[in-house]
């Protein structure tokens, strides 16, 4: 006990020197100046920490919110704005498709009266055919230099945009459904010589030749068949076209199975006969008939055929596998500008061809194979617009740019040309009667006229029904753009929606990052000027303590 007190004595009597005094007074004035130095930095940076040393806590969590903002800022700045931007141009384009339909809907119901005008039919055909020239122009819409509607072929146009020499094999997965009926008015006739004859060449060097002479009404007459439209018209001549389908076969003790059965132009099952040959006559008077009119893209059936194609239907007992799928393969060699790209469409496989003509196998490329398969599924385009949240913002061209449009109009156009040939013909025959003087003369233009006015009026019928039945068909693909555009306008809406839950959060967060990293000025001004104070205060103290030594005491 006496030791331990005689220590505390020692401590408490320990001389504190002029040298002690210094060296505290300068440490105390370096760690003033350390914090009016972190003070200075924070007011100059706004930050309350420079290094991760700092305040280790606090440079955690800015990292996480920082990494949090620039996420947010991403999606709301850029990808929501960029999906934006395609949505609208996408609408714009749904829009004046829906536009134009609607425009060929009002022709073909003018279409649809009996009673019309040449003049009327003459403006009816001049519209439709813009109409035509300009439905699927519109689907070539891009955004930033990507088209909208070509799916993952962004760098694609939907259609050729010049006339174009390419050989395209293109195989069409369609089901009985696209089988429909075609009437075609008979105008020509085989004289007793043997010549041939067409009412609608009718002239007055002609008038009484052999053939032209001696046509009737009789002889005019209106056949119908049934026929697969493709999707394009000017097919390869040439174009091995085949049509592929399975067959229900029911054995003796009724068990079911489907046989593959494939008709081609290699085995002699389909024929190719030429639009000015008739072959609608031909497939009407031939139940076995398969014929094939490159003019037109149809493949014209007789009456079996049409039963055997028709009786295809899918079997819902086999799952995977449709029974009622009709495969049609043909090729396609001349393209105008406008045509529909096939690769945005079909199973298909394109080759170019060299400066001499020949195809070139190297350029072969194939398009869709998994259609074959079943596996048709529309390539969708997607944005992350949120923390695991993506959005469709593509439409593809199958769900609005259908083939059928265009090949609507151009039935109808060919429906609306033949009665004003026919109408043109029997104008002209009429004024030759007014004119003639001759009985024999008369009496023969009068049977040309009767024939003429037969066609004429068969004609008229055909065209009134075609355009009836187009106002129907007209208001089905409208129908289609209009939901696209219903589609496009909820993504659009869905996309506003997160738009503004991204502005909010990117608010929230941006409000956390700030109160974390970010100084109280204020508090901070305060801080440095008291800092300031201090420091010059210590100063002022080591000053009057330095200038006294221990001689100043002797």
């Amino acid at each position: 006990m006496a030791e331990r007190l005689q220590g505390q004595e020692e401590v408490t009597k320990m001389r504190i020197t002029n040298k002690i005094m210094q060296r505290n007074n300068l440490s105390n004035i370096n760690t003033n100046k350390i914090y009016q130095d972190k003070l200075a930095t924070q007011m100059s940076t706004e930050k309350k920490v420079n290094r991760p040393s700092d305040d280790p806590v606090v440079a955690i969590r800015a990292l996480r919110l920082r990494s949090s903002v620039t996420e947010i800022t991403q999606y709301y700045s850029r990808n929501i704005k960029d999906a934006a931007s395609w949505l609208t141009v996408t609408e714009e384009a749904l829009k004046n498709l829906a536009s134009v339909i609607t425009s060929m809907k009002t022709e073909a119901t003018k279409g649809s009266n009996g009673d019309l005008e040449a003049k009327d039919r003459q403006v009816i055909l001049e519209q439709l055919k813009a109409l035509g020239d300009e439905i699927y122009s519109t689907g070539d819409a891009d955004y930033a230099g990507r088209y909208v509607f070509g799916g993952y072929r962004t760098d694609t146009s939907l259609s050729f945009p010049e006339n174009t020499k390419r050989h395209y094999t293109i195989t069409e997965q369609l089901d009985n459904s696209a089988i429909d009926q075609v009437t075609h008015i008979v105008t020509h006739k085989t004289g007793t010589d043997g010549t041939e004859s067409d009412l609608l060449n009718w002239n007055n060097s002609n008038k009484m030749d052999s053939g032209m002479k001696d046509f009737t009404d009789v002889d005019i007459d209106a056949v119908s068949c049934h026929r697969i439209r493709l999707a394009y018209d000017d097919c390869a001549e040439d174009g091995s076209p085949s049509i592929s389908f399975k067959q229900k076969q029911t054995d003796a003790a009724g068990k079911v199975t489907y046989q593959d059965v494939t008709w081609s132009a290699a085995d002699g099952d389909i024929q190719t006969v030429h639009a000015y040959e008739d072959p609608y006559s031909m497939a009407a008077a031939d139940p076995k008939a398969v014929i094939y009119v490159p003019e037109t893209g149809e493949l014209l059936l007789g009456s079996d055929r049409f039963a055997e194609l028709a009786a295809a239907k899918d079997d819902a007992a086999t799952a995977g596998l449709d029974e009622g799928e009709i495969r049609v393969t043909y090729e396609k060699n001349e393209w105008k500008d406008g045509d529909l790209r096939p690769e945005h469409y079909f199973y298909c496989e394109s080759t170019d061809y060299d400066q001499d003509g020949r195809l070139q196998e190297s350029t072969k490329l194939t398009y869709n194979a998994d259609y074959l398969n079943g596996n048709i599924e529309r390539q969708a385009i997607e944005y992350d617009v949120g923390f695991n949240q993506t959005i469709r913002i593509n439409s593809t061209a199958d769900q609005c740019f259908q083939h059928g449009v265009g090949r609507e109009v151009d039935d109808l156009v060919a429906a609306m040309q033949e009665v004003l040939d026919i109408e043109t013909v029997r104008t002209n025959i009429g004024n030759a009667l007014e004119a003639a003087t001759d009985p024999d003369e008369k009496a023969t233009l009068q049977k040309q006229l009767d024939a003429v006015t037969k066609a004429w009026t068969l004609s008229k019928d055909k065209c009134q029904k075609l355009f009836e039945g187009a106002i129907t068909e007209f208001q089905g693909y409208l129908d289609q753009a209009n939901l696209a555009i219903t589609n496009n306008g909820t993504l659009s809406k869905k996309l506003e929606l997160i738009e503004n839950r991204m502005q909010n959060q990117k608010t929230t967060f941006e409000t956390l990052k700030s109160e974390n990293e970010d100084i109280d000025i204020t508090e901070v001004a305060i801080g440095l000027n008291s800092a300031e104070l201090t420091y010059n205060a210590a100063l002022m103290a080591s000053g009057k303590v330095m200038q006294n030594s221990l001689l100043n005491f002797i």
